[in-house]
């Protein structure tokens, strides 16, 4: 799942950076206003967290610039400000949550998934594809009972298949929700990843159902 974080002090924005891709999470980084309304605007993130106070364009506007473009991606305002009428000024602006500073990074984690997960109406944390399972909150994945060790990157590449099962997932929609946006992915790389998940949770499972299908020409597909 891709992340973007927004925040003009360097420090907690390098920071909140580090301990969510330790969480396995893909995560862009900007430090003002004007490049953050870029990227939310250009790219595709799955969740968006923001400062308020921002040089450039503040986050309110950023908000109600993103809404008024029909852009619909999670956001989690961050903000210094405890007064209540700041905090509805930016969930009416079009914040879906806000965390007041200083904040622990664990409440920042649970907040990040809570909103990653509302878009599917689901609040189970764990994900289940026929007998493959793979837990959001603890990253084990299990099939049949039999646990599976998988890199960072494989089960970034599982999860965002799993949370969109049955639907065709392109290269490129891969790419831009498993990979970060300065990350130096080769036109074979989706391939590559494909097919080392493939031998991790088929290829020892020989009598069982295959769950991953290429569909040539569009995507890849995960399905019961």
């Amino acid at each position: 799942m891709r992340i973007l974080v927004v925040e003009d002090e360097h420090r907690i924005g390098t920071t909140i950076k580090k301990g969510l891709e330790l969480e396995k999470y893909a995560v862009d980084l900007a430090f003002d206003g004007r490049d953050g309304l870029d990227l939310a605007t250009t790219e595709e993130y799955d969740c968006l967290i923001l400062d308020l106070m921002l040089p450039g364009i503040d986050g309110i506007n950023i908000c109600k610039k993103l809404r008024q473009d029909s852009i619909h991606t999670p956001i989690l305002v961050l903000t210094a400000k405890s007064q209540t009428e700041d905090k509805i000024l930016g969930l009416n602006s079009g914040a879906d949550d806000y965390l007041t500073k200083p904040f622990s990074f664990e409440e920042l984690l649970a907040r990040v998934r809570a909103l990653i997960r509302r878009p599917s109406g689901s609040q189970n944390p764990v994900l289940k594809t026929g007998d493959l399972e793979l837990d959001t909150i603890s990253y084990l994945v299990e099939r049949g009972g039999r646990e599976i060790s998988l890199s960072g990157k494989e089960y970034s590449l599982l999860e965002y298949l799993m949370r969109h099962s049955g639907k065709i997932i392109s290269k490129e929609q891969i790419i831009s929700h498993v990979w970060n946006y300065d990350d130096d992915v080769l036109p074979n790389t989706v391939e590559v990843y494909i097919r080392k998940l493939r031998q991790k949770i088929e290829t020892p499972f020989k009598n069982k159902k295959l769950l991953l299908k290429t569909i040539r020409g569009f995507g890849y597909k995960i399905e019961n």
